[in-house]
């Protein structure tokens, strides 16, 4: 999408493309989770926050959820603090914990600064902030029976509560959610980003959920991208382990999402320049959609 080079008449045939999905998702609310190479490399980053700021000129509301898994494990890698994962969870004990907020609080400053060097105006937040994401202690079930395995303060979702989201939005700002909950006594509890990004798309009835990823999208047992996905494939792909691994918790939020009431949900290489508006203002699209009715 970038105009470089761009002759007149390209420009005239890209713009009438993207015309009528300018104005079908015209004050629509978009999700995004963000993560993968696009919140690392400095290019894909300026090109993510161009993106993002268009989408709010052109009359969308993109809200942003983001991760920090690779950021967290180097610097607690630096700090020689022990981190191990169960069943794809980071075990999170205090100190575990006081590095996730000090590196999501530095990723989510980091990308609302970005934001505002391209023009645009947002906001950081934690689900700590208007108690956006009520929290309690996840416990994982031992696959080898027992008792429950203890992650410590890695949280599950109980309430999403988005009044503030729906301040900021009414008010032209981007949100920018960092993946920290609030349990009943007020401690902080570490999420999975995906879950985050979900839950705050089906609680906030969005049109469109966009997890951002270093992959083209879901493949099949060929390698070959699929474009589109229902439930009732997904369960088979689930059943034959096609799908498996750091995708199983994307496709089960996604799942979940358009089935408690966005519209449609998508996973997105965000290696690819412009991916995000490839995905929203063109014909063809890209990535894998997924949508809770049989007809695609």
């Amino acid at each position: 999408m970038t105009t470089d080079a761009i002759t007149p008449s390209r420009k005239a045939a890209v713009l009438s493309e993207a015309l009528p999905y300018i104005q079908r998702f015209h004050g629509c609310t978009i999700v995004i989770k963000y993560g993968g190479n696009a919140m690392i490399e400095p290019q894909l980053k300026a090109g993510f926050a161009r993106d993002v700021v268009m989408l709010k000129l052109i009359g969308m509301n993109p809200v942003i959820v983001h991760g920090g898994g690779p950021q967290i494990g180097q610097l607690l890698e630096k700090m020689k603090i022990e981190s191990a994962f169960v069943q794809g969870m980071r075990i999170t004990d205090e100190r575990v914990m006081t590095v996730v907020e000090m590196v999501l609080g530095e990723l989510n400053q980091e990308i609302v600064s970005l934001i505002h060097q391209h023009g645009g105006r947002a906001v950081g937040l934690t689900g700590q902030d208007g108690k956006l994401i009520r929290a309690r202690r996840m416990k994982l079930i031992s696959k080898e029976g027992g008792n429950d395995l203890d992650l410590g303060l890695v949280g599950e979702i109980e309430k999403i509560e988005p009044e503030l989201i729906d301040l900021l939005v009414s008010r032209n700002f981007v949100p920018v959610v960092a993946p920290i909950g609030m349990g009943p006594n007020g401690e902080a509890y570490n999420i999975n980003a995906d879950l985050v990004a979900g839950k705050l798309a089906e609680r906030l009835m969005a049109e469109k959920l966009i997890m951002m990823t270093n992959t083209a999208g879901v493949l099949d047992q060929s390698g070959a991208l699929v474009t589109g996905l229902t439930a009732s494939r997904i369960e088979k792909m689930f059943a034959d382990g096609t799908i498996h691994g750091g995708m199983l918790p994307k496709i089960s939020s996604t799942l979940n999402a358009v089935k408690g009431g966005a519209k449609s949900a998508h996973i997105i290489d965000g290696r690819v320049p412009h991916a995000l508006l490839l995905e929203l203002l063109t014909d063809a699209g890209v990535g894998t959609k997924i949508s809770a009715d049989e007809a695609i």
